[in-house]
């Protein structure tokens, strides 16, 4: 009804997805603390707890999916109402760059140098508003920054700050070049475009743009070799620059955002000191950036790795015997690895499976208070189907990433 009602809501689309998923959040966290206090269970399944534990899990696995579709349909209404955003966002920054022009122009008086830099200004805002409309499907400016797997990239977003820059001040010295009557001044303008001026700044923009394209590389051979596990998000947030795909924090992603927006603020102060040539960005500022990129470019070969089972063991309830696994019995699977960062959400974690030789066994969804106690990232408890045939079977683990973990060996008694 949610996403019926997204779809009829005539200008106000993107609100009534974003109610209708928030209407659905709610109601699926209800249900879930409800059933784990054992509220709404069917009187005929009370006997059997396998029985029971695999009701809450259909039915929370039938709503999660819910859930998951009124966050698509939500995510689908979010580049309608981000592109125009962007775009209010840069002419906005125009507007302030007039007034400041305007209020440090007073007393000291109008110059040339102001008028080529809000000409620039403009400039650049035009041609970033003809990149928003034509990626207006895509979220407008945030297009290029966005990774493959639907979130904001750190390594993108830096290298457009430092590409943005570098465009500004270059066309601030075009226009100064042009309105240059006086030929000293012309000579002054192409000096500082000489390379003993803007080395620094150069080595910069090459060595951010250069770490966007190598950490493509290294996530794409990753995932591809299964060394790590990606899960797409429903829509990019601000945060994504910020955290990890879990959405929690990220020391090697912060200190890269927070070095980046020190850096490209001293260049600005500079451009706007010395106007007739590109930012001498010092060699000390310069190395610091490096380091941060650097930094940043060995967190992300190190984060991830392959899920991997480690044993496999016949769960046992208070006051159970000791026994050998057969079937009908549940089975603790021990490892790392089972949900991977942004896998947390209801509708991933119903995707997970155990595969118990032949037979696919999907795993259980066991609610608890605000959670759930299975699955976990380091233990899965699955019961043994009827159809494994006793013997040596194979226990593996398919994550909801699509990613396969190596195989254990366990024996299924008669």
């Amino acid at each position: 009804m949610a996403v019926q009602e997204a779809r009829q809501c005539g200008g106000d689309c993107a609100h009534g997805a974003r109610d209708g998923h928030r209407r659905a959040v709610a109601a699926f966290l209800a249900k879930r603390d409800g059933l784990a206090a054992g509220e709404g269970l069917p009187a005929a399944l009370a006997h059997s707890a396998g029985a029971s534990r695999q009701w809450v899990s259909d039915e929370l696995t039938e709503s999660a999916r819910a859930v998951a579709e009124r966050g698509r349909e939500a995510g689908r209404t979010w580049p309608e109402r981000v592109w125009r955003g962007t775009v209010a966002t840069v002419w906005g920054g125009v507007f302030a760059l007039s007034l400041a022009e305007a209020a440090t122009a007073i007393g000291a008086g109008w110059t040339p140098a102001r008028t080529a830099g809000l000409l620039a200004a403009l400039a650049a805002a035009g041609l970033l508003t003809a990149t928003a409309y034509l990626h207006r499907a895509h979220g407008g400016l945030l297009a290029p920054v966005l990774g493959e797997d639907n979130r904001l990239s750190t390594s993108r977003a830096v290298a457009a700050a430092w590409g943005l820059f570098a465009v500004f001040a270059t066309l601030l010295l075009a226009l100064r070049l042009t309105a240059a009557s006086d030929p000293d001044e012309r000579e002054t303008v192409l000096r500082g475009l000489q390379l003993v001026h803007c080395a620094g700044l150069l080595t910069v923009v090459f060595v951010t743009s250069l770490i966007a394209v190598v950490v493509r590389r290294v996530v794409t051979v990753r995932v591809h070799g299964q060394r790590l596990q990606k899960v797409r998000a429903d829509r990019p947030r601000g945060g994504d620059l910020l955290t990890d795909d879990a959405g929690r924090g990220s020391l090697t992603d912060a200190q890269y955002v927070a070095v980046t927006l020190a850096a490209v603020l001293f260049a600005a102060v500079r451009l706007t000191r010395q106007p007739a040539r590109l930012p001498d960005l010092p060699w000390g500022l310069a190395a610091l950036v490096l380091v941060s990129a650097g930094t940043y470019l060995a967190g992300k070969y190190a984060e991830g790795c392959r899920p991997v089972v480690l044993s496999v063991v016949r769960a046992r309830e208070a006051g159970d015997l000791d026994a050998p696994i057969r079937t009908g019995d549940d089975i603790e699977i021990r490892g790392a690895g089972f949900v991977p960062p942004g896998a947390g959400t209801p509708e991933r974690l119903a995707r997970m499976v155990v595969r118990i030789g032949a037979v696919h066994v999907h795993v259980p969804l066991i609610p608890v208070p605000g959670g759930f106690a299975n699955p976990t990232d380091q233990v899965l408890t699955v019961p043994v189907p009827a159809d494994v045939e006793p013997g040596r079977v194979e226990v593996r683990v398919v994550t909801a990433a699509g990613v396969e973990t190596n195989a254990i060996l366990v024996e299924v008694a008669d």
